[in-house]
């Protein structure tokens, strides 16, 4: 059913009730959420080199043009973030390059790193060091390279996208949703708290849309490690010329997501990307993390919010507005003692923490 799953082993069971079932949503189904929570985080993209070359992204960039950030570029970015109050660094890749990056690996050998995971760790203790809880999204890994920086991150994460095999992800370096899947499985079996999700209006069906959604809460039905499902609309850009979902489809969409998710899972549309004032009834609980000091490098045209106006959405849903850490609550046992030492720390940044935590 799944292009690709039986390829990287992954076996899930969606049967045709299922998705009937989550076809048949509207957005009267589901309920608002009771509060919205967000983080605050500085947005740090690694590296711009990418093995694939997806029709819709304009974060990847060309063999000999592709940008690898410095350890004093990364030590600069999260010394800003904790000076402004962040918690959160989100570590950014292209998804792990192949041989066509010369330059990248020869700068990386220079700096005496064996790969991008192993600098990925370096990445994470500069940020812990300055006082930030790293969140890595460096695409999709094995278990060994999840697990060789589990030990470092609060949480980590990968969309999923779909499980359709598009024209958006095709040519010789297309995606398979099969090994996005395989991804998400492995952090399960790490027992690493996850955040994933789908794009809609890249070229996928309703179908599409539910196979997707309930892969993920059958791979979270098996782990339990699932801790934010996004709901992220495409958005035009230099690459893609087509229009962003029309606001019905993303209510559909969002609430299809909070149906067939078990009430856990919390659901994010990111606030620069959509309406969200005009989805909050579809079930959305999670603004995302917003950053007072980076742009949003994925997405480069649309600014992020200023926490004010996300105040300014919750007062106007009647609802309370809590920061959360990139890990949820109901996760932080799940973290390793690193971490775990970061929270209680008795430093500034570990108050900071706690205060997050208290709210």
């Amino acid at each position: 059913m799944i292009p690709g799953a039986d390829r990287y082993g992954v076996e899930l069971d969606i049967s045709p009730t299922d998705i009937d079932d989550a076809l048949s949503v509207e957005p009267g189904d589901v309920s608002a959420a009771s509060e919205l929570s967000y983080a605050r985080n500085v947005f740090i993209p690694v590296t711009t080199a990418c093995k694939y070359n997806c029709g819709y992204c304009t974060y990847v960039d060309a063999p000999g043009e592709a940008s690898l950030l410095s350890p004093d570029e990364i030590r600069g970015i999260v010394e800003r973030g904790a000076r402004a109050g962040c918690t959160e660094a989100l570590f950014t890749f292209g998804d792990e390059p192949d041989g066509r990056y010369e330059a990248i690996y020869s700068q990386l050998s220079e700096w005496g790193y064996d790969s991008f995971h192993d600098y990925l760790a370096e990445a994470c203790e500069i940020a812990l060091e300055a006082g930030l809880l790293p969140h890595s999204n460096p695409g999709d890994q094995t278990a060994d390279q999840m697990a060789s920086i589990q030990d470092l991150n609060a949480s980590m994460g990968v969309m999923l996208e779909t499980t359709a095999e598009l024209p958006a992800h095709a040519g010789p370096r297309g995606k398979s949703p099969g090994q996005r899947l395989a991804t998400i499985r492995a952090a399960g079996e790490l027992s690493i708290p996850f955040t994933t999700g789908i794009l809609v209006g890249i070229g996928e069906s309703w179908r599409d849309r539910a196979i997707s959604l309930l892969a993920i809460r059958e791979l979270h039905a098996r782990y339990g490690h699932v801790q934010e499902v996004i709901v992220q609309p495409v958005s035009p850009n230099e690459r893609w010329s087509k229009p962003a979902p029309a606001l019905e489809i993303m209510r559909r969409a969002v609430s299809m997501a909070r149906a067939v998710l078990p009430a856990s899972i919390s659901v994010q549309v990111p606030p620069n990307l959509a309406p969200v004032e005009e989805l909050l009834d579809c079930g959305i609980d999670d603004l995302g993390g917003v950053s007072p000091v980076t742009s949003d490098h994925i997405n480069p045209d649309y600014a992020w919010p200023a926490v004010r106006e996300l105040e300014s959405i919750a007062v106007g849903a009647g609802v309370p507005l809590r920061e959360r850490l990139p890990v949820y609550r109901q996760y932080l046992e799940w973290v390793s003692p690193r971490i775990r030492d970061a929270i209680d720390a008795d430093t500034s940044a570990g108050a900071r923490y706690r205060s997050v935590l208290a709210d």
